[in-house]
């Protein structure tokens, strides 16, 4: 099969590569990819940066989701069957959906929502799960609380406003003037221009803040949040609790602790619970988000649809933090 794959870490191009298909396990199934899509971890692999949470071989197919066909189903997969339309994020151990197939255990698949195109499901998967497990999972957002979505007319952010406006919270969001009236439609109640605006003095007593951006974003938005808050990020630093929740052992979880020492100061003079979110897959939650979408609750945001030959300008485009909403490959 042909897949774009890196040789090793660092900010270099993928490369056309014809690679044996995938063997499958008895609890997976070989899919077809149809569509894929990319997300700020793609680059986050490609440079190495997540070495410490997992290890992958060279040369590394990158890409974490997509939408497709089953090509073949393993002995003891029971909730399947060859010819089924389905999305999914795949284990971090089994990445690689820049490419014509990937074997993908079942549990991390869903049927396709019936009403999208393989391009807009493809959008969904990382995104979505990435959504739900912050909002529901972690901050268990409840009706009438206010929350700050950092960055929202990106991939993740689109997705996030559209839920937490369908679990009743109020939301607030960063946005340029490009993508204002994006994100007005999908239900912000506050936007703020993050360009002539500081979000830390407009925003005050949130409940919670969802980050996607990191850095001094991540540190200034502790000021936003009232006593006893949350705060999940995606792209912050793992911290001490992570890493024991994460099975990380005693010397990365000391790692991560003196490396997120900053963030642990802030979590403690706010009164405030940081969480560094790492998204696990799950069918079972995709089948709920499959709900969300054929009831007309929630809609894929698609900036822009790429040829697979053109996996690295897509790539590159979506690295320039332009898009508005999930940039696609076309595999099929």
């Amino acid at each position: 099969m042909q897949a774009m794959v890196i040789d090793k870490y660092g900010k270099f191009p993928m490369r056309l590569a014809e690679i044996p298909t995938p063997e499958i396990g008895e609890n997976e199934v070989l899919a077809e990819i149809h569509a894929t899509s990319v997300n700020p971890v793609d680059f986050k692999i490609r440079d190495g940066k997540v070495k410490l949470l997992v290890k992958y071989k060279m040369p590394l197919i990158l890409g974490n989701d997509f939408s497709g066909v089953i090509a073949k189903v393993g002995a003891k997969v029971t909730r399947f069957k060859v010819g089924d339309e389905i999305y999914a994020r795949p284990r971090k151990s089994k990445i690689g959906t820049f490419a014509e197939y990937i074997a993908i255990h079942e549990d991390d698949i869903a049927l396709k929502p019936k009403n999208l195109s393989f391009e807009e499901a493809a959008s969904i998967p990382l995104v979505g799960l990435t959504s739900y497990q912050a909002l529901g999972d972690i901050m268990q957002l409840q009706k009438g609380q206010k929350i700050l979505i950092q960055a929202g007319a990106g991939g993740v952010g689109t997705f996030a406003i559209q839920l937490a406006k369908l679990m009743g919270a109020t939301v607030a969001t960063t946005a340029s003037v490009a993508g204002a009236n994006l994100v007005k439609s999908l239900g912000a109640d506050e936007i703020i221009n993050y360009k002539t605006e500081k979000f830390e003095e407009s925003l005050k007593n949130y409940d919670a803040v969802f980050d996607t951006l990191g850095g001094e974003i991540l540190e200034k938005s502790f000021e936003v949040i009232k006593s006893g808050g949350k705060i999940v990020s995606v792209s912050g630093l793992p911290n001490a609790r992570f890493g024991k929740e994460y099975g990380s052992g005693f010397f990365k979880t000391l790692l991560f602790s003196a490396a997120s020492h900053k963030l642990s100061k802030l979590e403690k003079k706010h009164n405030v619970q940081y969480t560094f979110l790492f998204m696990k897959p799950s069918g079972e939650q995709l089948r709920i988000i499959a709900d969300f979408i054929e009831t007309g609750k929630i809609k894929p945001i698609i900036d822009r649809v790429f040829p697979f030959e053109d996996a690295q300008k897509a790539m590159e485009y979506a690295e320039t933090g332009r898009a508005k909403g999930k940039v696609i490959v076309k595999i099929k």
